[in-house]
């Protein structure tokens, strides 16, 4: 991983000042911006617009304990039993027993649950669950309603502002290694455009996942890692990075298809869809593990990828055709197959785990501050310790939610104040942009659902060689490949080194979990340490 501490990129052009700067528009980076902006004056910068993150894409729901027979310990259990014996026991904690107020907090925000004829939230259960305890918006549209309510009150609150198309940079320090504000691209008119400084008192990174490391994801395409890459730039810890988790059922599109792919929400198989290979044969049965088509993803994405192998195919198949009202239930989804040639409700919707959601990312405590003094980190991008190695269904929107609001009172403790910005060290770093197809092609032979000891040593070889591939023309593509190429670098040195296999982290050599991996991977620009639980 190359120790170049900044982006290399113009000096700042312009400057602005706030209290607190968010970097990202989804449901962690705006919640955090209205409990924020409760107490400070709040700047938001997002990539492209505000509701373009992965939010507005997620068809699960949220989880929470709001059921007669259900219990935050219930939920904490299930949550403990999907991460795989490293969940940080207090985050998971703080997520189920605050969970159900920081919901109903969104509701009163705006957000419309779908409910029933009483007017009951209406509570369904998805891998991994135990309970009845995920609430939907629109059958399969919820992030679509999360992010809708909470833009809306965004642009009616007077103290938080919104930049778009603003691709941050690197952070900003002073003298005492305070974080002092962020440096920034905006695609914009008039005096925000170009390369600029935001001067605040706390920044927060909610810039999402790192799916784009890999040539297939439900991620959208501005999720490439943005986040955890400027955060090794500044000095903080990552970790469980080697943690990214697969999303068993995304439709395939072909053999050459790249990029976003459309995820077929495991909800579907919570009304009853199941899994089965080409002979017609079930993919995954009690037998196997007890939940059979609903058990946690990385024990699904690992049964279908053993199918696919045993039989030399890229792809099985979700059948939902005896589902009843699908149309009803999933819209969204079903208008989706529809318009790619496969009706659901008579036909086999074809299916293949890809890239979805990272467990690791950015290093926070219980109030989502990092190691680095200032710097905030929520959502996807941050590792609160509430996954552990693999992410139960539906407890991302949550975790967002929840640690938002800590993250808003703890602000709400007292602001910093730091002192002026240091100059930037005069060396950066930059990539040719036209790296990132085939960073993306490597990462996923080699570091994707299957990994051993030979995948990840010819990831890591072909990834040595990218990095002799610099540009002198800063751009947004070169400081996304840049950045994508030092998230690489961390994840892949991880998976190499966890020599086991445990939640979403797969090694064909090293098929049993063990003890002596029970623990986080730690990983700075100065190297990657083992901290044992």
């Amino acid at each position: 991983m190359s120790a170049a501490s900044r982006l290399l990129a113009p000096p700042p052009g312009w400057t602005r000042t706030t209290d607190v700067v968010v970097v990202g528009s989804g449901v962690a980076g705006l919640m955090t911006a209205l409990h924020a902006a409760a107490h400070a004056d709040v700047l938001v910068v997002t990539k492209v617009h505000v509701d373009d993150g992965s939010t507005r894409w997620a068809q699960g729901g949220v989880a929470a304990a709001l059921g007669a027979d259900d219990s935050p310990d219930e939920h904490l259990q299930d949550t403990l039993t999907a991460g795989v014996g490293i969940c940080d026991v207090d985050a998971v904690r703080v997520l189920c027993e605050e969970g159900p107020a920081r919901l109903r907090e969104l509701i009163a925000l705006g957000a419309a649950f779908d409910r029933g004829t009483t007017g009951e939230l209406l509570l369904t259960r998805e891998g991994g669950h135990h309970r009845d305890r995920i609430v939907h918006a629109g059958g399969d549209a919820t992030g679509a309603e999360v992010s809708r309510a909470l833009v809306a009150a965004v642009q009616l609150h007077p103290r938080v502002e919104v930049i778009e198309h603003a691709l941050v940079l690197d952070l900003l320090r002073d003298a005492d290694g305070q974080t002092a504000g962020i440096t920034l691209h905006v695609l914009g008119e008039g005096t925000v455009d170009g390369v600029g400084a935001v001067r605040a008192r706390a920044v927060v990174l909610a810039t999402g996942g790192m799916g784009q490391v890999f040539g297939s994801t439900t991620n959208p395409s501005v999720s490439t890692g943005d986040g955890v890459a400027l955060a090794l730039r500044a000095g903080a810890e990552v970790t469980d990075l080697e943690f990214v988790q697969f999303h068993p059922t995304v439709m395939w599109l072909g053999p050459d298809s790249h990029g976003q792919q459309p995820l077929i929400s495991e909800a579907v198989r919570g009304e009853g869809a199941f899994l089965v290979d080409g002979n017609g044969d079930r993919v995954i049965t009690a037998a196997d593990h007890p939940l059979a088509d609903l058990a946690p993803r990385d024990v699904v994405a690992k049964a279908i990828t053993r199918r696919m192998e045993r039989l030399g195919t890229d792809h099985v198949f979700l059948d939902a055709r005896h589902v009843e009202g699908l149309d009803d239930r999933f819209p969204t989804i079903v208008a989706k197959c529809r318009s790619l040639g496969v009706d659901p409700a008579t036909e086999l919707i074809p299916v293949a785990p890809a890239a979805h959601y990272a467990s690791g990312g950015v290093r926070t405590d219980l109030d989502g501050r990092t190691s680095v003094p200032g710097l905030y980190a929520c959502g996807e991008v941050a590792c609160t310790g509430v996954h552990g190695a693999n992410r139960l269904a539906s407890n991302s929107l949550l975790e967002g939610l929840v640690f938002a609001g800590r993250i808003g009172v703890d602000l709400e403790g007292g602001l910093p104040s730091p002192g002026a910005p240091v100059a930037q060290p005069p060396e950066g770093v930059l990539l040719d942009p036209s790296i990132r197809r085939e960073l993306q092609d490597a990462m996923t032979r080699g570091s994707g659902v299957l990994r051993s000891a030979d995948s990840l040593a010819a990831t890591t070889k072909a990834l040595l060689a990218l990095e002799d591939r610099p540009s002198t023309q800063p751009s947004p593509d070169a400081w996304e490949a840049t950045g994508l190429l030092a998230v690489a670098t961390a994840l892949v040195h991880a998976a190499a080194l966890r020599e086991e296999t445990r939640g979403a982290h797969w090694r064909e050599d090293f098929p049993k979990g063990s003890d002596a991996w029970c623990g986080h991977l730690v990983t700075t620009l100065a190297g990657t340490t083992f901290e044992e639980i």
